[in-house]
């Protein structure tokens, strides 16, 4: 599971090597990378919410 957060966060910031991208959809889980996308894309929002609220402050 690690692996497919470092893998998504790479994606996230656009700076995955395509070797390992397409490492990646080789992967015969692929289950695993999407939920550590909805994972990583959920605290993202969190993050830019929070972030909102304290500047409104």
């Amino acid at each position: 599971m690690w692996q497919a957060i470092k893998s998504v966060l790479a994606a996230f910031l656009g700076v995955q090597k395509d070797e390992r991208r397409r490492e990646d959809f080789r992967s015969e889980r692929p289950g695993t990378f999407i939920v550590a996308g909805v994972i990583v894309g959920l605290l993202f929002v969190l993050l830019v919410a929070f972030v909102a609220v304290m500047a409104a402050r």
